[in-house]
């Protein structure tokens, strides 16, 4: 183990251990208050959940993740796939409906969601099939389209639950990581007319479907600028509480465990509203630093893909950087108002099973990928004596 942890990125493993235990303790101190009074558990009942599913992720990482070779996916991608389509599928049978959304498992002690689980699947299917591609020689770029096919397919299941904004985040991750692929970049144009072909069809069946595209519910989101003028209508209730979180909060917090809006004034505030709540009990000092500690996090993420000795750990590495970089930008931009609220968690601050396993898995994938990287650059070194 001391091998592989001296191959490992030190800052991105130093910033997920900060975000972990930051999230940890700040989940605690959001959901004390409405652990008890709107769910009738113990004040610590969503920590302990929380950190169980970080220990159970961390231990699967460190003996399974980091010891794979990333070419053993190969012979898992395709299975992952047909099961999460069959799971996803399966779910308007025997779902368990949350929020308005059927979007869960209920497996009695914990809930399982698989729109979570796609998005890690679909960066490991995409990593090993574009990889086998390229090194296949293929020049047929309609070859390259089948991840974005399977994404269509898979966006389509989440956002019939309806859960738009994992849809919307299922296929920003397929396109992004897509034309992050060097063929890609030098066919672009060739694509962009194929993109232009299937969207005006995808818009034609539309229109002459006789369906709407968006719910009540979901046409109510579009109304987000000015939380606050709606304080008392669904539209603006709790964006505009969690700018009242951040007013109060101030520079440097009201003190951790301190915050008033906790007190049912944010519904959600230990899992899509967190960050109001950061930002009120330890600042908006310490709000922008998550925010910087998140760049550097990508940063890093990036640079380890650019450096990636093949594409298959590329794609993985850009993955990754997609599916953080989409969950960061929807959380805060929703939380601010500058976006329709979508319901999307924040990175390992944000409470959810499913979600923080994936994350953290993800991240440790890239681990993997460093790790395969300094393996090669040494057996580089030591044919060119």
């Amino acid at each position: 183990m001391r091998k592989l942890f001296s191959k490992m990125d030190i800052p991105l493993l130093l910033l997920t251990i900060f975000f972990i235990v930051v999230g940890l303790v700040m989940i605690y101190s959001a959901s004390s208050v409405s652990s008890v009074v709107r769910y009738g558990y113990e004040p610590y009942h969503f920590f302990i959940r929380q950190a169980i599913f970080v220990l159970v992720s961390l231990i699967f990482c460190f003996i399974f993740i980091l010891r794979v070779p990333t070419r053993t996916y190969q012979a898992l991608a395709w299975p992952a796939v047909i099961i999460i389509i069959i799971s996803l599928i399966y779910l308007f049978v025997n779902g368990k409906i949350t929020n308005n959304a059927i979007s869960w498992y209920d497996l009695k002690f914990f809930s399982l969601q698989p729109s979570e689980f796609a998005k890690s699947i679909l960066i490991v299917f995409s990593a090993v099939y574009y990889n086998k591609l390229y090194y296949r020689k293929v020049k047929n770029i309609y070859s390259y389209l089948i991840p974005l096919g399977f994404g269509v397919i898979i966006a389509g299941l989440v956002a019939m639950q309806p859960d738009l904004g994992s849809a919307a985040i299922i296929g920003g991750i397929v396109f992004l990581t897509f034309i992050s692929i060097p063929i890609v970049q030098n066919n672009l144009l060739k694509f962009i007319k194929i993109f232009a072909v299937a969207i005006v069809l995808g818009v034609i069946v539309i229109l002459y479907s006789g369906n709407d595209i968006l719910n009540s519910m979901q046409m109510d989101r579009l109304t987000f600028q000015n939380p606050c003028s709606r304080y008392t209508e669904t539209t603006g209730y709790q964006v505009c509480n969690g700018f009242i979180a951040i007013n109060n909060g101030g520079l440097l917090g009201v003190g951790l465990g301190n915050s008033t809006q906790k007190y049912l004034y944010l519904p959600e505030s230990h899992t899509d509203f967190i960050y109001p709540i950061i930002v009120e009990e330890l600042g908006l000092i310490f709000g922008i630093f998550i925010i910087v500690a998140y760049f550097i996090m990508l940063l890093r993420i990036l640079k380890i893909a650019r450096n990636s000795e093949n594409l298959r750990c590329s794609v993985i590495a850009y993955g990754t950087f997609w599916f953080l970089t989409l969950h960061i930008l929807i959380n805060l931009l929703g939380v601010l108002a500058l976006i329709p609220l979508t319901g999307v968690p924040l990175p390992l601050l944000s409470y959810g099973g499913s979600f923080t396993v994936n994350i953290i898995v993800m991240l440790f994938l890239v681990q993997r990928v460093k790790i395969e990287n300094e393996i090669n650059k040494t057996k580089r070194e030591i044919k060119a004596l």
